[in-house]
């Protein structure tokens, strides 16, 4: 009955299949059961138990075909699970039928199931060709080695599982192996689970999963107990090791050599050795993604260490290593951590990405060496922020101590771990750990736990300055709370040429110095060879002495002219105490007796003196002049009747004057036996006099400057006489020794700081002690090493003998620092070594680049050849001439020179620097491709978008530049790129001297002619812009400039010629030119401030004063009516312009316009009072004064004003004009009543005319022949304050006394006023006022008859003959237009 009841269950089961009326998505089988049954789980799932009889076991073949055959149940079954099966053959086959045909099922379980081997080959087969199944557990199968083998070479070809698992199961060494390989071929495999009864089954199958890279999650367990041996999980690329032998430990280091998916690597508590060890060394050499290991508790002695040492030297990527509770010593701590320190300056810290070490444990035992390695660690590592020591018995008191005196200078490190170490304890410990939070803000976290300090409540102090080191910090002002003092420092420049003597007058004045301690040295002279003598100082040599507590320095510039380009590099700067000897030696050269003409040592004071001038602008010295004093050696080989001395003293006064107001000469010349110290006596007690007067006038440095000067002293001392400190250890310097330069907070404005610390840099750099530049990250401690030794090496360098180069002047980076490694070594034996260990040539050579001592050729580009101008060959010999030469090529040249070239100069150091400022600007601006740049000792030749530039120096002193270019582009662009390029990088390095630019002759340019005969052959470029201002609008655009000739010797060189003024400038200066014409004229409209009329007269409309029936209006509001109307007309124009002549011609009509509106009103104005004074004298007059045959205009009347001169103007109408050779009446002295009745006529009449004359000093011809002469007089006064009264006594005449004095204060104030707002009587009153004064005055000056004006003004009174109106003309006008006037005497 129960066996007819199981088949029933069966049945049932199979129909349900079959009918397909349940989603099934689980099928669990159990085979072997005492009953066969069948339930539904789940709504989708159904476990069916099989019994072990026959019949029972041929319907659990049937449900595997059933289930290959139900339609739905292929569409929904996920899952397959097989309890108990001893499979046969034709089951097996039945299950790959299944398999094949649904491949939605996912997950295939086997637990207790029994495979002969054909089965385990079938179900191979299946795998090795199913697509679909993601998921096979094997659960105590025992399907062995064998069966792993098998399992294997299906994987290998199967693309679709990923998860396999094999529990409880012994697939031995073997089995291993081989699914290794399968791991190694197959790469969709994403979790691997194994409980194997022997550990050594994870070895292979780990390293393969390593080795091969795979992103597969890997848990490997063995053993009774069921102990994990290995997991990796990809998701936080974690590997941990929990129990391997050592062989295999060895093998998985071996895997992880290029492993890139395994960022955390945990070995703790394995027993590890050297033989481990050393193959991990290769890992870490290796391996790029590695970023943490833990080795702690792993047995390791100091061989290992060791080896783990050696690996972190090549290490780029770790970043935490646990070493804690391992048996290593000493010399093993040691080497761990010798890759993360440096032992010098020029060493780099082999390793600096590991930012977390910890060590130690009751077994450690670090020793002496370890303790002197962890404090060289801590001083000099830059990159370490976690450091700890575990539970260390070894290390004493003052171990800790040393410790923590150590971290004051340390930067990086954040935290600090000493939990468990029994030497830290009591209070000294505690004092240390408390001074070093007050130098150092950075630490974080420091932890005691379970220390004896910890256990007996003695951290809590400690905890308290830690928060407060992270507070934030108030804001203040770092600099104004610094105290000020009188510098101690002094700088004495010895200026001269070669063999003046400088370095023995130098000696002479050190004895003088030392005369407290050696008095028999006052009465000694200094005995030295001719070979002694003939040696010359090579670059800058500085000599030190003490004047009570002032500090005096000697800095001997070498005289050699190879070194003149590098003092402008070591000139004091604006805040500097310092002053100048310039040193002249009276004869030629020290062994012989030809002695210097005057001339020649005017000569070489005056170089000396323009380049102290010159430097001192440019370094913006304000709050006094240089200080000079002469000097002149070899006094003793002058004879006592020598002719020459009082006219050297002579020139030399005249030097003196000539400089008053640039340098504070010192009046005493002093003359001088360099060799005798008591010759120098007084030379000696003048500098003293003169340092302590300076240091007075100077502005105060701050007071820690002179502490600091002793701080950097002692460190050089302590640091084997180093010459240079890199910025960062001049910070740490600061932060340990001088408490108002720390960062007291880890939270502090940083910024604020460090310019604090700039700013204390730069005051010593100031006062000589350093040489300090913001852009290098140095201070160069000993100035006379960098100056002569550094510097001068670039003298030495001899480019033609440079073997690596192909153009003059460049050199490799390589040679380079070759030949500065030499410069390095000391002079005293035994120093060498120990400052070459702590100065790098390749620091020296960016120091260079950043200097602008020298350019790369090749921006960007490590490999890149140095050029370095001041080794330039000169090549002023050789023959010039342009690359393109053809007929449409432009020539274009612009002369730049001082324009105090008889005080100042560009100096020796300006045109080797503009060399590499110019070059850098052009090729790292990046947008000047294709660009070519050469050079030579005085040229820069470029090409540039195919424009060839030339830039010259010249000048006997170097005062001048020339700038000349060839091209085929059109002159506006050649110009354009001189304006826009090389213009400003001149003129950005020779600040303080002002440099005026000129139009060379284009001739020139295109022949290249030398400079020498260049001289003549400029014009100002202002100059050329005033003339064509002055000249009538339509000669602008045919004006010529006309150039002299130039002959040598009676050869023509050049001969005389022209330019066409539109050739010379670029079309933005021509237009330029035009709107300042334009401009002149819309101000006039601006002045007279009438509303805007929109009817305006079109060009082609008959010009007012040319209608027969035209009518002004006689008042000033007509006149400004005009003027707007003649303004409405140039906007017109304006928007007409299509090219430069229809400009210019809209100028004309613009000009003929505006001046005849004024030439009507100024008609009106003289002819007002016709019928109440019919003209009985002249009213047209002006005032000059006379000063060396010459006149000048007076515009401004003042009351006491003597020895001036009257004068009348020619009024024919239209043709007003000063009469030449007229005698004028004698004005002897200008009193209140003259002022009172002329200043409100010339208020009003004046203002008018001075406009007039203003537009006829610019347009001539424009003015149809008004008053011309005087507006060639008034020429210069044109466009300058002194038209506006600027100019006091000298300004613009009576014409303008009052009037011309309030125009500017009339436009400032308000231009709502207009000229006609004032009524015609008050006009009329002033007008009749100022003629009453002038009648007096003739009639005073006995020159009220008509022969009396004509014999002293040259004027005749006539009527004329169309209008009647009575006018004064001169001589010409009276004979030449005698049909239109008619002759009334008086």
């Amino acid at each position: 009955m129960a066996s007819i009841q199981n088949l029933h269950d069966l049945q049932w089961a199979m129909q349900t299949i079959m009918s397909e009326t349940v989603n099934l998505h689980s099928i669990s089988f159990f085979l072997s059961q005492p009953n066969s049954n069948c339930y539904q789980e789940t709504e989708n799932s159904m476990n069916i138990s099989i019994s072990a009889d026959i019949n029972s076991l041929t319907y659990f073949s049937d449900l595997l075909k059933v289930l290959g055959v139900a339609k739905k149940t292929q569409i929904f079954l996920r899952n397959l699970e097989f309890h108990g099966v001893e499979w046969e053959m034709h089951q097996l086959r039945n299950l790959h039928a299944l398999l094949e045909k649904n491949s939605n099922i996912k997950l295939t379980v086997f637990r207790r199931n029994r495979f002969s081997r054909e089965c385990l080959l079938e179900l191979s087969e299946m795998l090795k060709k199913n697509e679909g199944i993601k998921e096979v557990i094997f659960s105590e199968s025992g399907i062995g080695s064998a069966g792993a083998e098998l399992l294997a070479s299906a994987l290998k070809l199967n693309e679709s599982l990923e998860e396999l698992q094999i529990w409880e199961d012994s697939i031995g060494s073997k089995g291993a192996e081989e699914l290794s390989n399968m791991i190694e071929v197959n790469s969709t495999l994403k979790l691997l689970i194994i409980l194997d009864s022997n550990p050594i089954t994870a070895t292979p199958l780990i390293s393969a999963v390593l080795a091969r890279n795979r992103s597969m999650e890997v848990h490997i367990w063995s053993g009774e107990k069921t102990s994990k041996v290995v997991e990796f999980v990809p998701e936080n690329s974690a590997l941990r090791i929990y129990r391997l032998d050592l062989s295999s430990a060895c093998r998985v280091a071996c895997a992880l050599g290029c492993n890139t998916t395994v960022r955390s690597l945990d070995m703790t508590g394995i027993r590890l050795k050297s033989r481990w060890a050393k193959e991990f060394r290769w890992v870490l050499e290796q391996n790029n993604s590695l970023e943490e290991v833990s080795l702690s508790k792993t047995c390791l002695k100091d061989k290992g260490v060791m080896y783990v040492g050696a690996g972190l030297f090549k290490n780029h990527c770790l970043e935490s290593l646990y070493l804690h509770g391992n048996w290593f010593g000493g010399i093993g701590v040691e080497h761990l951590l010798c890759p993360l320190t440096r032992f010098s300056s020029l060493q780099c810290q082999a390793n600096t990405t590991l930012k977390s070490v910890t060590f130690g444990g009751g077994k450690t035992r670090i020793g002496r060496d370890g303790i002197m390695a962890i404090l060289q660690l801590l001083m000099t590592n830059q990159s370490l922020v976690q450091f700890g020591i575990y539970d260390d018995e070894s290390l004493k008191q003052e171990d800790i101590i040393k410790i923590f005196k150590s971290l004051e200078r340390n930067a990086t490190l954040r935290c600090l771990s000493l939990q468990g170490c029994k030497g830290v304890e009591g209070e000294l410990v505690l004092q240390a750990i408390m001074e070093t939070l007050q130098v150092n803000p950075w630490l974080e976290e420091i932890d005691l736990n379970r220390t004896p300090l910890h256990n007996s409540g003695k951290t809590e102090e400690i905890y308290q300055k830690l928060g407060q080191n992270g507070r934030m910090e108030p804001e203040t002002d770092l600099l104004k709370d610094m105290p000020l003092t009188v510098s101690r420092s002094c700088r004495v420049f010895f200026c001269g040429q070669e063999f003046a003597g400088k370095t023995t007058l130098c000696n002479s004045i050190s004895q003088n110095f030392s005369s407290s301690k050696l008095p028999y040295l006052n009465q000694v002279r200094t005995i030295l060879s001719p070979v002694e003598q003939a040696v010359r100082t090579v670059g800058i040599k500085i000599k030190t002495f003490k004047d009570e507590d002032t500090k005096i320095s000697v800095w001997n510039l070498a005289g050699q002219q190879e070194f003149y380009a590098l003092h402008d590099l070591m000139f004091p700067g604006q805040r500097s105490a310092s002053f100048f000897l310039i040193i002249s030696s009276l004869f030629r050269k020290p062994n012989n007796r030809e002695q210097k003409s005057a001339g020649e040592i005017e000569e070489d004071l005056l170089y000396w003196l323009r380049f102290i001038v010159s430097n001192s602008k440019r370094a913006g010295l304000q709050s006094f002049l240089p200080n000079v004093t002469v000097v002149l050696t070899h006094f003793d080989k002058i004879s006592q009747q020598s002719e020459t001395l009082p006219v050297i003293i002579h020139s030399i006064q005249r030097l003196r004057d000539k400089f008053q107001g640039f340098i504070e000469f010192y009046p005493t010349v002093f003359t001088v036996d360099a060799r005798s110290s008591s010759s120098v006596n007084k030379l000696t007690h003048h500098i003293r006099k003169t340092s302590k007067t300076i240091l007075q006038r100077v502005p105060q440095v701050y007071d820690l400057c002179n502490d600091l000067i002793k701080i950097l002293s002692d460190w050089r001392t302590e640091n084997y006489n180093r010459p240079a400190m890199k910025w960062k250890e001049f910070c740490e310097l600061c932060q340990v020794k001088v408490p108002a330069l720390r960062v007291r907070s880890r939270y502090n404005n940083l910024q604020k700081v460090d310019k604090r610390r700039r700013a204390i840099a730069r005051s010593l750099h100031h006062m000589g002690e350093v040489i300090f530049f913001d852009d290098l990250g140095f201070l160069i401690l000993d100035c006379e090493w960098f100056c002569g030794e550094v510097i001068g090496q670039l003298i030495k360098l001899d480019a033609g003998r440079q073997s690596s180069t192909e153009k003059n002047g460049f050199i490799s980076r390589k040679e380079l620092e070759k030949i500065l490694k030499g410069a390095l070594q000391s002079h005293i034996p035994g120093m060498g070594t120990k400052v070459f260990e702590n100065l790098e040539a390749s620091d020296l050579v960016m120091m260079m680049l950043k200097l602008e001592l020298c350019y790369e050729q090749d921006p960007g580009n490590p490999n890149s050849l140095l050029l370095i101008p001041c080794i330039l060959e000169e090549g002023r010999g050789r023959t010039q001439k342009w690359q393109i030469s053809t007929s449409d090529c432009f020539y274009a040249g612009r002369h730049l020179e001082c324009d105090d070239s008889s005080h100042m100069f560009l100096t020796p150091g300006f045109f080797p620097r503009l060399q590499v400022h110019l070059h850098n600007k052009i090729f790292k601006s990046g947008t000047q491709h294709g660009a070519t740049y050469s050079l030579e000792k005085y040229l820069i030749s470029i090409i540039i978008n195919g424009i060839h530039i030339r830039v010259e120096l010249g000048g006997q002193l170097c005062h001048y530049i020339d700038i000349l270019a060839c091209s085929t582009k059109n002159l506006t662009e050649t110009l354009r790129l001189f304006r826009q390029l090389i213009i400003p990088a001149i003129q950005s390095l020779c600040q303080g001297v002002t440099l005026t630019e000129n139009i060379l002759r284009p001739e020139c340019v295109k022949n290249l002619t030398p400079p020498r005969y260049r001289k003549s052959q400029f014009v100002s470029l202002q100059q050329l812009k005033q003339t064509l201002l002055s000249v009538p609008a339509d000669s602008m655009y045919d004006y010529q400039h006309t150039w002299v000739p130039v002959a040598d010797g009676g050869r023509p060189i050049l001969r005389a010629g022209f330019d066409f003024a539109r050739d010379l400038l670029s079309d933005d200066d021509f237009r330029e030119v035009l709107h300042r014409r334009y401009n002149d004229l819309y101000h006039l409209a601006m002045e007279l401030a009438v509303p805007t009329e929109n009817k305006a007269d079109r060009p082609d409309h008959p010009v007012v004063g040319d209608e027969p029936n035209s009518r002004v209006e006689p008042t000033f509001d007509g006149i400004a009516k005009g003027v707007e109307a003649v303004l409405q007309r140039l906007k017109i124009i304006e928007r007409e312009i299509r090219d430069l002549k229809q400009e210019i011609q809209g100028l004309r009509y613009y000009e003929h316009r505006l001046l005849m509106q004024l030439h009507h009103r100024v008609n009106y104005l003289i002819n007002y009072s016709v019928q109440l004074e019919e003209r009985k004298v002249p009213h047209m007059f002006y005032v000059v004064k006379t000063e060396n045959h010459s006149k000048r205009l007076i515009t401004n009347v003042i009351s006491g004003m003597t020895a001036l001169k009257l004068h009348m103007l020619c009024e024919f109408q239209g043709e007003m004009h000063v009469v030449e050779d007229q005698m004028g009446c004698e004005l002897m002295q200008i009193d209140n009543r003259a002022v009172m009745c002329l200043a409100p006529y010339m208020k009003q009449f004046m203002k008018l005319l001075t406009f007039a004359l203003k537009i006829g000093a610019h347009l001539a011809a424009g003015m149809g022949e008004m008053i011309p002469d005087l507006s060639r007089e008034i020429a210069h006064l044109v466009d300058s304050s002194s038209i506006y009264g600027a100019g006091g006594m000298m300004a613009a005449g009576f014409v303008g006394a009052t009037a011309i004095g309030r125009v500017e204060g009339i436009r400032n104030r308000s231009r709502s006023r207009s000229l006609g707002g004032e009524s015609s009587r008050d006009i009329r009153q002033d007008l009749r006022t100022a003629q009453q004064w002038l009648v007096d005055f003739l009639r005073d000056q006995r020159c009220s008859t008509g022969k009396q004006i004509a014999e002293k003004f040259g004027l005749w009174r006539v009527r004329y003959i169309d209008d009647g109106q009575i006018a004064w003309i001169c001589r010409r006008h009276r004979e030449t237009r005698v049909n239109e006037v008619i002759e009334v005497p008086v």
